[in-house]
Parts: C-alpha cells; structure tokens; sequence
C-alpha cells in the first residue's frame, strides 16, 4: 500500500508542479508580451516620427522647387523681354522713348477711366469691379518686372 501511496503522492506532487510551472509560463508570458507590446509601440513612434520628418522634407523640397521654377520663369521673361528689346534694332531715339511710355500711358490711361466710371455710374458693383481690374493691371504691369525676394530659410 505504501508503493501505492507513494505514487499516490508523487502523482499530485508532479500535478502541483505542473499546475505552478504552467502558471509561470504564463506570467512569464504575460511579461513577454508585455515587452513585445512596448518594443512595438516605440517602433511604431519611431516609424511615426520617421514619416513626418519625410513629410516635412518633401513640403520644404516641393517649396524649394516652386520657388526655383518661379525664378527661372522670371529670368526666362526678362530674357525675352531683353531679345526682344535687342531685336528692335536700330531705332530713333523718339520711338525708343516712345515706347517706353506705353505702359505708363495705359495705366494713367485706365485709372482715367476708372475714375470716369467712378463719376458717371453709383453702382457699387460696377465700380469694385473697374477698380479691382485697375489695380490688377497696374500691379502686374509693373511689379512684373520687379525683382522676386528669395527667401529660402525655414
């Protein structure tokens, strides 16, 4: 009876072992798990910040390359302006300054006008609108040729 006892007592001694290292496999597993989740979230951050540091270089590189385009455009029309001053050729000194004085002639030209709808007709809308389109015109007729601000610092 004893033998049988005795493995009676082995049995339930292998069972509690087995019942407390499975339960430690699983705490111990739970802290894994725990770890992992962690490891992952600042992986995750990490990827997270990664990005938005991409983003910001591609906004600065795309706001850099819009401003490039912008100059060459510039530059491209003072060129033309330039060859097509050259090609004139030859001229008389009148019709040089003469034509130098278009521009100024047709913005004093429209604000005349301006002012003459401004005068005849006291309809508010049509007024805004004579005026808007004045000012657009004076301000890329001459702030056409103005020199661009470069302004490449972030």
């Amino acid at each position: 009876m004893a033998d049988i006892f005795g493995l009676g007592l082995d049995a339930a001694a292998g069972g509690v072992f087995g019942i407390v290292g499975t339960a430690l496999g699983r705490i111990a597993s739970f802290f894994e798990r725990k770890q992992a989740f962690k490891h992952e979230v600042q992986r995750w951050s990490h990827e997270y910040k990664l990005h938005e540091l991409q983003m910001a270089a591609n906004q600065q590189e795309a706001e850099l390359e819009l401003a490039i385009a912008a100059q060459q455009g510039s530059w491209k029309g003072l060129e033309t302006s330039i060859k097509a001053e050259a090609a004139i050729g030859e001229a008389s000194k009148w019709v040089i300054n003469l034509l130098r004085l278009v521009r100024p002639v047709l913005t004093i030209l429209l604000w005349v006008i301006t002012g003459w709808i401004f005068a005849v007709t006291q309809q508010g809308s049509i007024v805004e609108a004579a005026v808007f389109a004045a000012t657009a015109a004076t301000l890329w007729w001459f702030g056409d040729r103005a020199p661009k601000p470069v302004n490449l610092k972030r």
